[in-house]
């Protein structure tokens, strides 16, 4: 299964896998579009994935929302101690694509499958809204808090970067999904899931597997 399945799961609300490459993270990333994010997602995203549970959303959110490149913050706005220790640059060339951590208002701790789903849903609307063209930041403003339990990512174009964030949007795109994907890294005992044993899980839950050159 590849690039059209992956649009037609993503569309239905189902997950899909998506490894970058074997020249950059060479992680397989389990990913589920944020507006069908129930707490049974962020469960799968949490048990079967086991890494970082992120949502991607594109530059345009980000400029409605004035969202922060975290790097960019700390090396202009942090205090000593944050400017010595920021890095623009990963182990394979990238700058990092994190932004801030955020809650819905109404989350209680906001860790819980029911809490992060909530984040994620609430924030997917707002992609949408702005999608419209509608003005989001007032509303980001009121519903949101910071610091918090989901981690925001900013995406570039696939010329600029092509990490699973770029890959994730580019799949949005695609599927004609507001821009809002959550992703996870799926890892194995002390590693990344090997490439082979990702295609493996998703073979076996018939889940779709895309490899990142399929979208350039």
């Amino acid at each position: 299964m590849g690039v059209d399945e992956a649009i037609a799961a993503l569309r239905a609300g189902k997950p899909i896998i998506v490894f970058d490459s074997g020249e950059r993270e060479r992680e397989a990333d389990l990913m589920v579009h944020a507006q069908f994010a129930g707490p049974d997602k962020i469960e799968l995203l949490r048990k079967d994935g086991g890494g970082l549970i992120c949502l991607a959303t594109d530059r345009n959110v980000a400029e409605k929302l004035s969202l922060p490149f975290l790097t960019d913050f700390y090396s202009e706005k942090g205090n000593e101690t944050l400017k010595k220790i920021v890095y623009n640059k990963t182990q394979y060339g990238d700058k990092p694509s994190f932004s801030i951590t955020i809650n819905h208002n109404d989350t209680y701790t906001g860790i819980t499958d029911d809490d992060r789903s909530m984040t994620a849903r609430e924030f997917a609307k707002l992609t949408a809204d702005a999608q419209n063209g509608k003005e989001i930041r007032e509303k980001f403003e009121r519903d949101f808090k910071a610091p918090g339990h989901l981690h925001l990512l900013i995406g570039k174009t696939l010329a600029e970067r092509k990490g699973h964030t770029e890959l994730a949007l580019e799949l949005c795109r695609r599927a004609k999904l507001p821009p809002a994907m959550l992703l996870c890294e799926m890892l194995g005992k002390g590693k990344a899931l090997s490439v082979e044993q990702a295609r493996e899980y998703a073979k076996k839950n018939g889940i779709p597997f895309v490899v990142g050159r399929e979208l350039l």
